[in-house]
């Protein structure tokens, strides 16, 4: 029987990594996708020493630029006919305001847009598969976020936290209005908090902040697991449009369940990155 194949955006190191060692031991086929192809490569060869027999890929992808995100979705539909799961990993928190390629506020644009773009293009992949599903990575930052359109191209007055919860909240409406869209196709879109994980996504806080936060910190294992479970359980087959989490609180926002602040962004989300609405 052939392998399945997972892609996992920043699979190169904290939970990405987990998860590309978990979906490894499972017996998948395992595609890294991140900007540093050095470390991609680093990750290659662990998950090979610790699982023999490991079918791993790397792939270079910037999530900060809408061509590098159309260029690399080319290239991995050249060589990948189907695509059975696509985890939406890869994040930044950022402390000091920076922008991607195409003048999106850094956060906004690459947690939020680049996957939302990411993931239209991958579709036809994705559709050719028995079995496929979709994860995101959100987190329950998101009880502080709004979406606010004022914000997407830059902040006035530039507040990291705010910016990430925005896009976290992001991921999470962007999963429940792909999950009524491609429930048909039977393709499952779900959103996951991994729970407080101690990796370098808190390297940019101020240091004291970092410092107090590390001790309450768990390991990126457990995230792992879950969305592995998501990603590939046969008891989670026809899971789709849910938020789970790791660590309480386990409840979504209001406006995360806004099914037309859902339906506003998404909208919003194609026009911005020329996608037709599914």
């Amino acid at each position: 029987m052939p392998r399945k194949t997972l892609l996992v955006t920043g699979g190169n190191s904290g939970i990405g990594l987990a998860i590309a060692h978990e979906a490894a031991r499972r017996g998948v086929r395992v595609c890294i996708a991140s900007r540093d192809m050095q470390k991609s490569a680093a990750a290659k060869a662990a998950i090979e020493q610790a699982t023999p027999g490991a079918e791993v890929e790397v792939w270079k992808l910037d999530l900060g630029s809408l061509a590098a995100i159309r260029e690399f979705a080319s290239a991995f539909l050249a060589r990948h006919d189907t695509l059975d799961v696509l985890v939406n990993n890869a994040g930044t928190n950022l402390e000091t305001q920076k922008f991607t390629a195409d003048g999106y506020e850094m956060q906004f644009g690459g947690n939020y847009l680049g996957p939302f773009l990411l993931t239209h293009l991958l579709l036809p992949a994705l559709e050719k598969s028995t079995d496929a599903r979709i994860v995101h990575m959100a987190s329950m930052i998101h009880l502080i976020g709004r979406i606010d359109p004022a914000t997407f191209r830059g902040r006035q007055r530039y507040i990291g936290v705010m910016a990430y919860a925005q896009s976290k909240l992001g991921n999470i409406l962007f999963s429940h209005a792909l999950a009524r869209r491609l429930a048909a196709k039977k393709i499952t879109s779900n959103a996951m908090h991994p729970g407080g994980v101690n990796t370098n996504i808190y390297d940019d806080l101020p240091a004291f902040i970092s410092g107090l936060l590390r001790p309450f910190l768990i390991g990126p294992d457990k995230a792992a697991t879950l969305a592995c479970d998501f990603a590939l359980a046969p008891e989670h087959r026809h899971t789709t449009g849910t938020y789970r989490t790791v660590q309480p609180p386990s409840f979504q926002s209001r406006k995360a369940r806004d099914e037309k602040l859902q339906e506003w962004l998404y909208a919003e989300s194609c026009r911005l990155t020329g996608i037709e609405p599914l």
